[in-house]
C-alpha cells in the first residue's frame, strides 16, 4: 500500500489569505499546505479520501492518471469543493466516478451539484454515483473499507481503516465503540489543528494522547493550521512514532487489503 498526502491543510491552507505570520510567510515548501486529502494505492486501485478546492491541483502536481473511486468525510466545502474536478477521470477512464460518503453528506453533495444529478443532464457534467455507507465495512475498488464514527463538534464525519492503516480527520471526539476500529494498526493519520484547544478539533497535546491510547507503529498529522507554528521548530517537539505530514509526502505500508 502507497500512501500520498495530497494535502495536509486546515480549511484556509497555509499560508492563509492576507496573513504575515511567520509560518505563512515560510520559505520552507513544508509549511505550504493544501486542503487536507489522501490518496491510496493498493492492488492495482486507487482511492482518495476528500475531494477539497485543491483538488485539480494536487491531481496534476501527483501526475494522477487512474481513480477508482472517492471516499468522503464530511460535507465540508474543504473536503467535497473540488468534486466536479472528478469530470477529467470521467473523460479519460470513460465511466462515472464511484463515491461513497455518510447519507447525510450525499444529500449536500445533491444539493451543491445539482447539475450532476439532473435528469436532463448538461453535457459534459460530472458522473457520479452516489454509494451509502452505514456503520459496517463495505467495499470500494475492490477494497474492503472499514469506517469509523467520529464527531467534529456536533456533526458526524467518517474515518476510514483499510488493512493496517486509518485515516481521520476533523475530529474532535471518538467514542470507546469506535476506537476498537483502530487498534493493531501500523499507521494512523490524525488531525492535530493547532497548539491551543479547538471546539471541533483535536489540538496537538489531545491528537497525542490518543496517539498514544491507540499505540500504532507510526502516526502522521494532518488538518494542520498556520497556528500549529513552522515545521522545523515543531517537529522535534513530538514523540519518535509521530510525525507531522507535509504535502506530496508518500510512505510505504502493509500490503494486505
Amino acid at each position: 500500500m502507497k500512501i500520498t498526502f495530497l494535502g495536509t491543510g486546515t480549511s484556509q491552507g497555509v499560508p492563509v489569505i492576507a496573513c504575515k505570520c511567520g509560518v505563512c510567510t515560510s520559505p520552507d515548501e513544508h509549511d505550504k499546505r493544501l486542503r487536507s486529502s489522501v490518496m491510496i494505492e493498493i492492488s492495482g486501485k486507487v482511492i482518495v479520501i476528500d475531494t477539497g478546492p485543491d483538488f485539480r491541483a494536487q491531481m496534476l502536481r501527483e501526475d494522477v492518471t487512474q481513480l477508482d473511486a472517492v471516499l468522503l468525510t464530511h460535507a465540508h466545502k474543504d473536503h467535497t469543493g473540488g468534486l466536479d474536478d472528478v469530470r477529467s477521470f470521467n473523460f479519460s477512464q470513460e465511466k462515472p466516478m464511484d463515491v461513497f460518503a455518510r447519507a447525510e453528506v450525499q444529500k449536500a453533495i445533491h444539493r451543491e451539484f445539482l447539475y450532476a444529478f439532473a435528469a436532463d443532464k448538461y453535457p459534459g457534467v460530472p458522473q457520479i454515483i452516489q454509494h451509502t455507507i452505514k456503520h459496517k465495512a463495505f467495499v470500494a475498488a475492490s477494497i474492503k473499507i472499514i469506517p469509523v464514527e467520529a464527531e467534529h463538534y456536533t456533526m458526524k464525519v467518517a474515518g476510514y481503516r483499510i488493512a493496517c492503516f486509518a485515516y481521520l480527520t476533523d475530529a474532535s471526539y471518538i467514542s470507546p465503540k469506535e476506537k476498537q476500529k483502530l487498534t493493531g494498526l501500523d499507521v494512523l493519520v490524525l488531525n492535530a489543528l493547532r497548539v491551543s484547544p479547538h471546539y471541533s478539533h483535536y489540538n496537538l497535546e489531545q491528537a497525542l494522547e490518543l496517539i498514544a491510547e491507540l499505540k500504532p507503529k507510526q502516526a502522521f498529522l494532518t488538518h494542520i493550521s498556520h497556528l500549529m507554528g513552522r515545521y522545523a521548530e515543531m517537529k522535534n517537539k513530538l514523540p519518535s512514532n509521530v510525525q507531522f505530514a507535509y504535502d506530496g509526502l508518500k510512505i510505504d505500508i502493509c500490503d494486505n487489503p
